[in-house]
């Protein structure tokens, strides 16, 4: 369970640093930016709230639970791995990819710990 939690937390933890890096490279007006702390802090908010759900499945061992738990966790591995090829196309996005290369491989270990811890737990008398 503290694997699986600890993973998804450092996850959460690269999402909003990948958020911040993205705001302080903005480029336009529509985009998230240190200028306007507000909207910042409401994504900061939605990405938070879009990690409730694994981190509270990280503390459950249920296979059922687990399986929902790595479908989950694959959209955000697709949503880091959609953010590096976005970072080629902004200016001074170099940052911005390395951070999501850093996600992406985070998010993975973190599916297949999900997948693959407790799953060979036998019962020794």
């Amino acid at each position: 369970m503290l694997k699986r939690l600890s993973l998804v937390f450092l996850t959460l933890i690269m999402s909003i640093v990948v958020v911040l890096v993205a705001a302080k490279g903005s480029p336009g007006d529509n985009v998230i930016s240190f200028n306007e702390p507000i909207i910042l802090m409401i994504s900061i908010g939605i990405v938070v709230f879009l990690f409730i759900p694994p981190l509270a499945m990280s503390f459950f061992g249920n296979w059922v639970v687990r399986i929902i738990s790595g479908v989950y966790q694959c959209f955000i591995v697709l949503t880091f791995m959609g953010l590096i090829p976005i970072g080629f196309l902004i200016p001074n996005g170099f940052l911005t990819i390395l951070v999501s290369i850093g996600g992406t491989i985070v998010s993975i270990a973190s599916v297949v710990v999900t997948l693959l811890i407790g799953k060979n737990k036998e019962v020794k008398s």
